[in-house]
């Protein structure tokens, strides 16, 4: 900035030829990188990206300055850190390590993007694309469909700096903030899918160097009845005339689309061009689930099982499970999600088991036999039974007491001639008994007469418990699980109300009252006509709760030996996911297809074939499996080949025998997802292009990792480079004839074969 130089141009010439002309001026060498700025009238800075463009287009006029800056030799510029002192940039600048070997700053659950980076820094031919500076004369600042370049420009920034072997680690704000102006699903600090970022970012960057600068309409023809060879070179052709990049290159294949019109039989084969495979993973039909079983023994503590029942089974294939374990019968069973204290759901026999979440708190009560819910014509009824502590609540004055929701709520099973308050009372003291300590007999003494003040019938409620037309349950719920146990729910603040019905309390160690599903008592009077489901609420003083119910027993379970049964899932190979991708399918509902001979929409049959494989082929792992009725993340073990994964019996173009390495390929990064759905965590394996040593990239971590570490569960996005393009990356002589992106049939022209 110090040293200024003068010089003269036409109107007419190019703004590359200025950035020659300030090279030359300033002695700068060939391999240094530089690029242009100009300064405005308010002394702010603009970059002059595109060079192609005149001076004149450039608008720069006499006595414009502009500003030539070359890039650091840690691969940074210098005007992109303004704040660093000159001291920490010669730290960062003297630090020398390994290429490549890397780590980026998680900027805040931006795992994903540093996952996706990494794999794709680690693709040697790309990299080298962008270290050797190709992308400069390649930058498409006009293309409507790319993003002026800023994507590959970023992405170039990044890359130069993880290779200069400068830095431990880099911290990527830069791109973040690219990648969520151009896309704003990115924006924020929200957890996404690396899959999804790979994408979006392999698209922008073949827009932003696509060097058809003016792409022509082409019109997308069929086969009909032509040769595959003829369809796949015209199809490429077609593609190539739009689409022509390094991402074309490296990442881009054809596929063979085959729908055939269940109606009329009419075949319409399409060839695709596509950048990454998305493999689906063979789905059991099985699914395991945790319950917790109580016993109409008070003395039995509810035991914990795990079972496997159909995945698109009933509630009734839940309980059949549960019976071959306990040896009671499915019709004794009532299922019911426990949540916070009360019965989120009672669950009807008939109902699928996709309603049931993978974290909820399932409960399979054992009821009698006799006991039904609404029926008359049964002995027994089941009323469901909350437990509450009364609890000194807030309010202005502290003058009266609230109660706390605690425990695991009941379903007990009442004979219809003891639907009394005194009756309920001893038969809930019995179900109580393992963990509520009887009164002795100078404790009955204490009591007074006038406690007994009514032993009238309960309200006949229409539905007891839920609504559940299968036999009801009783007995409390013993584990601590989830949501269900731990910490009290507040749920009513407010004094008994007149109008409670009244209680019986022989010896007052809880009283009853009648509660809404809720647990909470604001509710009119219950009468016999009413329809609403009627709930019990056990209400204890808070000292007699301490004097007798046993906290740690309540709340104790045991685990049935099948607990304890590793119920391992069985490994499936790579290939087996491409032969599912393969497979004839039937089109959704929701996505039917147009037959141009029935004129109509119809649900034809679809058939993928892999036609042309490209240099590096990406092999996404469809690990998570969205339906109308579930979600789930599938951690199903897939064996992945290291090296010598072998196309040839997936690729239906007719193979050349002199070629047989076009099909090979060996593994060079894995994109890892570790944790579930709603959370997780993204890292990756990488292969370096210079060492060939495998590392683990874990955010701002590396570390060199072993071959026998890298197949996992969790491994979601794999990337494969052909053997034959790492012999050429190498310097090693090609003997694999025709080249790869001639593949689409003999003859081919010269422009189809010119892929690279």
């Amino acid at each position: 900035m110090d040293t200024p130089h003068t010089a003269q141009f036409s109107h007419t010439d190019s703004v590359d030829l200025v950035l020659h002309r300030a090279r030359e001026q300033f002695l700068v060498s060939p391999q240094e990188e530089t690029r242009l700025w100009v300064k405005n009238a308010e002394g702010s800075f603009e970059r002059l990206c595109n060079t192609h463009i005149t001076v004149l287009e450039a608008a720069l006029k006499t006595g414009q300055v502009v500003v030539m800056e070359t890039r650091n030799k840690d691969g940074t510029w210098p005007s992109a850190q303004p704040h660093a002192s000159n001291r920490a940039l010669e730290e960062e600048e003297d630090f020398q390590g390994q290429p490549g070997i890397c780590g980026l700053t998680n900027l805040g659950n931006t795992c994903f993007m540093n996952s996706a980076l990494q794999c794709l820094s680690n693709v040697p031919q790309l990299t080298e694309y962008f270290l050797k500076n190709r992308y400069l004369d390649e930058l498409n600042f006009c293309n409507p469909l790319g993003m002026k370049g800023e994507i590959a420009e970023a992405y170039a920034d990044l890359v130069k700096q993880a290779w200069s072997g400068h830095h431990r680690s880099i911290v990527p704000h830069v791109f973040k903030t690219k990648v969520g102006h151009f896309a704003s699903q990115f924006l924020g600090y929200q957890q996404h899918d690396s899959q999804e970022l790979l994408s979006f970012l392999l698209d922008g960057l073949h827009e932003d160097l696509n060097r058809v600068k003016k792409k022509e309409y082409v019109e997308l023809c069929d086969a009909a009845g032509r040769p595959d060879q003829e369809v796949a070179q015209e199809a490429w052709q077609n593609h190539k005339r739009r689409n022509d990049s390094v991402i074309v290159d490296t990442f881009h294949g054809l596929f063979k689309s085959t729908l055939v019109c269940p109606n009329c039989g009419n075949v319409s084969v399409t060839f695709d061009p596509f950048c990454y495979l998305s493999v689906p993973l063979p789905v059991s039909h099985k699914r395991v689930m945790e319950v917790f079983f109580v016993s109409m023994d008070p003395r039995r503590k509810p035991e914990q099982h795990r079972l496997v029942v159909p995945k698109k089974g009933k509630i009734s294939d839940l309980c059949l499970a549960l019976a071959k374990h306990t040896n009671v019968s499915p019709e004794r069973m009532m299922v019911a999600d426990v949540f916070s204290h009360r019965f989120y759901k009672i669950y009807q026999l008939e109902e699928s088991l996709s309603s049931i979440l993978d974290r909820d708190d399932i409960f399979i009560y054992e009821v009698s036999g006799r006991a039904s819910i609404g029926e008359n014509s049964r002995e027994d009824v089941v009323l469901p039974i909350y437990l509450r502590e009364r609890t000194p609540a807030r309010d202005y004055n502290n003058s009266y007491y609230g109660l706390m929701l605690f425990g695991h709520p009941l379903l007990v099973s009442v004979p219809r001639d003891r639907l009394s308050w005194d009756g309920l009372y001893h038969i809930l003291l019995y179900r109580l008994s393992r963990y509520v300590t009887k009164p002795s007999s100078d404790d009955e003494d204490d009591g007074d007469d006038k406690d007994v003040e009514d032993k009238g019938n309960i309200p006949k409620p229409a539905h007891a418990a839920g609504g559940s037309s299968q036999d009801p349950g009783l007995e409390q719920a013993g584990p601590s699980s989830g949501a269900a146990g731990g910490s009290r729910a507040p749920v009513d603040n407010s004094p008994g109300p007149s109008h409670w019905p009244r209680r019986s309390r022989r010896k007052h160690l809880f009283t009853l009252q009648t509660v809404n599903s809720n647990g909470t008592s604001d509710r009119s009077t219950y009468n016999e006509d009413t329809h609403a489901q009627l709930y019990i609420a056990i209400d204890w003083e808070p000292e007699m709760k301490k004097l007798y119910y046993d906290e740690v027993e309540a709340e104790g379970y045991v685990k049935h030996d099948c607990v304890s049964y590793v119920l391992k899932k069985a490994p499936v190979r790579l290939q087996e996911c491409i032969e599912l991708f393969t497979t004839v399918e039937t089109l959704e509902k929701e996505n039917p297809w147009y037959c141009p001979t029935c004129k109509q929409h119809q649900l034809a049959t679809k058939k993928l074939d892999l036609w042309m494989l490209p240099e590096t082929l990406i092999i996404h792992l469809k690990r998570f499996s969205y339906t109308k009725f579930s979600r789930e993340k599938l951690d199903t073990l897939v064996e992945f080949p290291i090296r010598d994964l072998d196309f040839s019996e997936f690729v239906i173009k007719p193979q050349n025998e002199a070629a047989p390495e076009l099909y090979k390929y060996d593994l060079i990064a894995v994109s890892n997802h570790y944790g579930g759905l709603r959370d997780g965590h993204y890292t990756t394996f990488a292969c370096n292009k210079d060492s060939g040593q495998w590392h683990y990239f874990d955010d701002n971590s590396v570390s060199p990792v072993t071959e026998n570490k890298i197949e996992s569960k969790a491994a979601y996005v794999l990337f494969y480079q052909r053997q034959d393009v790492a012999r050429r990356l190498q310097g090693q002589p090609d003997t694999s004839h025709p080249p790869p992106s001639s593949a689409c049939g003999p003859p081919p022209s010269s422009e189809f074969m010119d892929v690279n």
